[in-house]
């Protein structure tokens, strides 16, 4: 029974030349430096971004909170959006794992004020934690890419200040396409990046962070501390590979997608499209529980083998992605206008 799932661009399933290449990975242990495939992998997940080094992580979570354990030192605080996903969806981490805490700024569509970000930063005071990193966030997961000159700026704002700046870039191919610039140009915004290769491009797992070679050893070893030493990982790499070199390529396609999602569902009565909010996969609307309840609305669609998620700050959210065609769109379209 095939599902049209929109929940997220995670679900995205490894295409068969991915399973041939899990299936005839060169492999070895990874923790000494040993696996083949995954050091293929790093090298050109770097090169894509312009970093010196990469190292392959289990998940973007994970990535983000070792960059942050990586740059900070316990008891500093980290300046990051309000809505970013380290703050919403990352349990509580920084606080846990790195001991930091978060000073978290208003944005607008996901972008921080650089004015903001420098008011924000601590001076060399007795009573105040000092600020021991910047983490933006592009695309972002309100669905909005932050303009490359927002990002350049924040950046010269942590070189004045001696303040690494780390991009949660899980999205990163996305915004490129949606900015029509090179990724190395937002990836030059940022001491550090972590990027997924999970999220759209097919991967079953595992996401990256990249930095400078220094960077890159001592997070070799937290990564140790944080539990992600994982051996004969080759057989995800295999994978990984494919999607920087292939996957990445048709992300336009989604974009394409979901901007036609986003048009047929204003075209129906009590929806409304954020469409200000439209630059990547994704599709935000909202829906009153007065025209249909929220659980009927899920319940009713999972029926016609539609899969989607409950609302987020009363907004639901549709994604795209390579497992989404235009006729899928279309038979999700007339699915809702029957059941409204």
């Amino acid at each position: 029974m095939k599902f049209i799932d929109l929940r997220s661009d995670t679900v995205t399933m490894p295409t068969d030349e991915m399973r041939q290449a899990i299936a005839n990975a060169e492999v070895g242990d990874d923790v000494y430096g040993d696996d083949p495939t995954v050091n293929k992998l790093e090298e050109i997940a770097a090169e894509k971004v312009g970093k010196e080094a990469a190292l392959f992580v289990p998940s973007g979570t994970f990535g983000n909170q070792l960059a942050i354990l990586t740059h900070t030192k316990r008891g500093q605080e980290i300046i990051v959006g309000k809505d970013n996903h380290i703050v919403l969806h990352e349990v509580g981490a920084s606080a846990l794992i790195a001991g930091v805490q978060l000073r978290t700024l208003e944005t607008q569509n996901g972008s921080m004020s650089p004015e903001d970000v420098l008011s924000a930063i601590r001076p060399d005071d007795i009573h105040e934690p000092e600020t021991g990193l910047i983490c933006v966030e592009n695309a972002h997961g309100c669905g909005a890419v932050v303009p490359l000159n927002i990002m350049k700026e924040i950046k010269e704002i942590g070189e004045k200040h001696s303040i690494p700046v780390h991009l949660d870039g899980a999205r990163i191919f996305n915004a490129a396409i949606a900015l029509r610039v090179d990724i190395k140009e937002i990836a030059a915004c940022c001491d550090s990046v972590m990027f997924c290769l999970s999220k759209g491009l097919g991967a079953p797992s595992g996401s990256m962070v990249a930095g400078s070679k220094e960077f890159i050893q001592r997070a070799r070893k937290y990564r140790k501390l944080m539990g992600g030493g994982m051996r004969q990982i080759g057989i995800l790499a295999a994978a990984g590979i494919i999607a920087l070199e292939k996957m990445t390529h048709r992300l336009k396609e989604d974009h394409k997608n979901a901007k036609y999602l986003a048009e047929e569902l204003s075209r129906i009565p009590g929806i409304k499209v954020r469409k200000d909010r439209l630059d990547i996969d994704m599709v935000f609307f909202e829906l009153d529980d007065e025209v249909i309840e929220e659980k009927v609305l899920i319940e009713k669609l999972y029926e016609k083998n539609i899969k989607i998620n409950g609302k987020e700050a009363g907004e639901y959210r549709f994604v795209t992605h390579l497992g989404i065609s235009r006729e899928d769109i279309d038979y999700v379209i007339e699915s809702i206008k029957a059941l409204l």
